[in-house]
């Protein structure tokens, strides 16, 4: 079999859905619904975040950062899925490849720690109320939020170059995207002493920050339950539900597709699960902040002229 890390002139075919061709026009449409859904509500969240006076807090600085990557993390994939779908072009240049797999595993993994300060900000203001604005200044705000991104472009360089180290054989990526997994499959010779060491890098940004917000959350429901008025729990748990609603959303998908041994890993579902997490929860994420928020409902009603007047 061919060596195709000895040429960075030859490329992959994404296999993608082609399996499935009596799926393909339907997953295309769906796509590009969801895809314009996603670029829409998360633009809408970043301009209401910096417009409105209401919004300007932490939680919701944190919430445009994840906004914004949500933005980067679709297209990204997406753009590439409907070139596929859509039968035109289902290859990828090698550099392409190591491109998207590169960009996308930054995207995603700062995702996972932006999850954490966005847990830690909640802890702050249910837990630490009287504390929350000495907490909570803008200059950790911005730092927290650079680290989110510095640790993911990290992770995703080490990741990266492991995967570049090993020797490939074929050029069938039986996927929609070069993707870990799948790229892992493609491998000449055994993979298990730098599968270790990525699974210790996953580790590291998936269960540790999983375990971290679960740590969170447990002081918080605490903190809660010694509320006396019904009002109030419900208010402090409004707060938090819709955080908790992505952090389990995202953190399911991310765990169950990264953390299966190579030899066990599915390709149909490695592909289903990839729609999930990079196109179902990413269109999700602004309806289910704002359709359970009342400061960003009132944000949307005033910009589009419905709202009361402020002033």
């Amino acid at each position: 079999m061919t060596n195709v890390n000895s040429s960075c002139g030859q490329g992959f075919v994404l296999v993608g859905f082609s399996d499935w061709p009596h799926l393909e026009l339907t997953l295309f449409a769906f796509i590009s619904v969801s895809y314009s859904l996603t670029l829409l509500g998360n633009a809408a969240i970043i301009a209401l975040s910096r417009r409105d006076p209401r919004l300007h807090s932490p939680m919701y600085f944190f919430l445009s950062h994840l906004s914004f990557l949500d933005l980067c993390y679709t297209t990204s994939t997406v753009p590439q899925l409907l070139v596929n779908l859509s039968g035109w072009d289902r290859t990828i240049s090698y550099g392409g490849c190591v491109a998207q797999l590169f960009i996308f595993l930054s995207l995603a993994s700062t995702e996972c720690l932006l999850l954490v300060v966005m847990a830690f900000d909640r802890y702050a203001a249910v837990c630490r109320p009287l504390h929350y604005t000495a907490i909570m200044r803008p200059q950790l705000c911005h730092a927290l939020a650079i680290s989110s991104w510095v640790g993911g472009f990290t992770n995703s360089l080490i990741q990266t170059g492991l995967a570049m180290a090993m020797p490939l054989c074929g050029h069938r990526l039986n996927h929609f995207f070069c993707e870990m997994p799948a790229f892992l499959k493609l491998a000449c010779e055994d993979t298990g002493g730098t599968e270790a060491k990525m699974f210790v890098a996953r580790a590291i940004i998936l269960v540790f920050p999983a375990a971290l917000i679960l740590g969170s959350y447990a002081h918080i429901a605490k903190a809660v339950l010694k509320v006396k008025s019904v009002a109030g729990r419900r208010k402090a748990f409004g707060t938090c539900g819709s955080h908790l609603v992505v952090v389990s959303l995202f953190y399911g998908s991310g765990i169950y597709t990264y953390f299966q041994p190579k030899g066990s890993y599915s390709d149909s579902g490695g592909k289903f699960a990839a729609l999930f997490y990079t196109i179902i929860i990413p269109m999700f994420n602004p309806l289910i902040y704002s359709l359970r928020n009342k400061d960003v409902k009132e944000a949307l009603l005033k910009a589009l002229g419905r709202g009361r007047d402020s002033g």
